[in-house]
């Protein structure tokens, strides 16, 4: 567990908090996408990415209880024009969950800037956020699940829905690594995470924030807004251990006061299960989706939202928003997101 002065700092630098997570194909290998920094609640901190902070992807292969890939970007403080240079280094094996390990230097860039090396492509910058939620429908959900009552949906209406994220801005990493990868070519399972890591000081680095599903945060921990639950600094295979009969429990309450379900207990054990560890779960050169169909990465287009507050509650939560809604802020070709227009 970080202590508190890790935590005050997270508390006040929004370049810390990470927003989102995609892991999905994309033109020549597998995307990875965090998203961090967002503007919505009016405390985006400057520069743009935190200098001397790690910025990290987790990948499990195959399985594994702990990481065997890890990209690391740090950034570099800004320059006159506002641009931040940018290391990217690739750990491997034991050498993926060691802190103190330096990794392999394999890129260089500058922020809003493509960059490419041997296939494996990198971009970083502000840039219009993909999310959609219209916010008033997660209080609804999370008035029943934090108070384990029926879920009562007569008072919202779908077809009046608005996107909450409409012009709220990110600041946004994105890797592209190759198929061609001897460790993650088409085929291979796994499961991605990622996490921001300060030093203060001292030979240790502290986990302040990490994600791996989408929507855990709000719907469990909704009232814990400068994440100080050790959720945060721990290592996800510890997840289900540690939370897991606690969010079994309150998607039991929730689904027994509801009626959804003829075994609520069992069903807050299973959906518990899928969702602990807190990890995104992919299988290389695979169509992507998080959805009803099932969690396969996750694409800039899914509406993970309803996907997440319908598996919560056991009953078919409408969002009232397509994809659509955001389809401007979303590319077919790297870096597949759309910078920010500079003000």
């Amino acid at each position: 567990m970080s202590h508190h002065l890790a935590a005050a700092q997270a508390g006040t630098l929004g370049q810390l908090y990470i927003d989102d997570l995609y892991v999905f194909p994309g033109q020549t290998g597998t995307v990875f996408i965090m998203n961090v920094n967002s503007d919505v609640t009016g405390e985006q901190a400057e520069p743009s990415f935190l200098p001397g902070a790690r910025y990290e992807f987790k990948v499990h292969l195959d399985g594994g209880a702990q990481e065997q890939v890890t990209y690391r970007l740090t950034f570099e403080e800004p320059d006159s024009d506002g641009h931040q240079q940018y290391q990217l280094h690739v750990l491997t094996g034991a050498d993926a969950v060691d802190d103190s390990a330096p990794g392999e230097l394999v890129l260089e860039g500058r922020t809003g800037q493509a960059t490419e090396t041997v296939g494996l492509k990198a971009w970083a910058g502000r840039i219009g956020d993909a999310f959609y939620i219209d916010l008033s429908l997660l209080g609804i959900v999370n008035g029943a699940v934090r108070t384990g009552t029926a879920l009562d949906l007569s008072g919202w209406n779908p077809d009046t829905a608005q996107n909450s994220f409409t012009d709220t801005t990110v600041d946004s990493i994105v890797l592209e690594v190759p198929h061609g990868h001897f460790q993650m070519h088409p085929g291979t399972e796994i499961a991605v995470w990622c996490a921001t890591r300060i030093t203060e000081g001292d030979d240790d680095w502290h986990q302040i924030n990490r994600y791996g599903q989408p929507m855990l945060w709000p719907i469990f921990w909704p009232d814990d807004v400068h994440f100080t639950h050790p959720a945060n600094t721990r290592h996800p295979s510890e997840d289900y251990a540690a939370d897991g009969k606690y969010v079994a429990d309150l998607i039991a309450s929730t689904v027994a006061a509801s009626g959804t379900s003829g075994d609520p207990d069992g069903y807050g054990r299973a959906v518990a299960r899928e969702l602990f560890p807190d990890v995104m779960r992919h299988v290389v050169g695979t169509p992507a989706v998080y959805g009803f169909a099932g969690r396969n990465g996750r694409t800039l287009a899914d509406n993970a939202p309803e996907a997440m507050l319908s598996l919560v509650t056991n009953t078919a939560v409408p969002s009232g928003l397509k994809h659509t809604v955001a389809e401007h802020l979303r590319d077919t070709k790297f870096p597949y997101v759309v910078p920010a227009p500079k003000e």
